[in-house]
């Protein structure tokens, strides 16, 4: 996918000075275009025009990490999730573990696994319980926030967690 954000730069005249200085910015016209991959001949020859005149100024879009899960949507740069728009409140760590095992859905991950990437360290025997609590308040925050869950986060005994989707 292709997008492109240009604005058309204002003449400021004689106050340009005073206005610049105050960290004012006047936006003259603004175009937006998104273009499919199949379409990229199409964007290259229309940014080359736009390129060429002076008048307009490119802007960049920062890509935004989304992972949507059922009825969540996870952003990991900022380490939060969300259910219908709202903030779930989560520690970092819960916020790791919730967001491996959603990345990995029907996977089951063991509690080497989720330890190692969690705290990106070796276990020394203590990975379990460690894993296990994190687990346990994860999971009464989401049944706090959310009545009927479209997944869960099943314990394989033993062996680890699973996030299983049921929608």
């Amino acid at each position: 996918m292709y997008y492109a954000f240009w604005q058309l730069k204002e003449r400021l005249g004689q106050h340009s000075k005073t206005i610049k200085e105050r960290g004012v910015i006047i936006l003259g016209r603004i175009l937006v275009l998104e273009f499919a991959d199949q379409d990229s001949s199409v964007f290259e020859e229309i940014m080359g025009v736009i390129k060429s005149h002076s008048g307009f100024e490119a802007y960049k879009f920062n890509d935004v990490q989304i992972l949507s899960v059922s009825e969540l949507n996870f952003y990991p740069a900022q380490k939060k999730v969300y259910y219908d728009a709202m903030e779930i409140a989560l520690t970092v760590k819960e916020f790791d573990i919730f967001y491996l095992l959603a990345a990995n859905k029907g996977h089951t991950l063991t509690y080497d696994q989720i330890y190692y990437k969690v705290w990106d360290e070796e276990s020394i025997g203590n990975e379990k319980n460690a894993v296990k609590c994190h687990i346990r308040n994860l999971r009464e925050k989401l049944y706090t926030v959310m009545s009927k869950p479209q997944f869960k986060i099943k314990c394989i005994r033993e062996v680890g967690y699973c996030f299983e989707d049921d929608s």
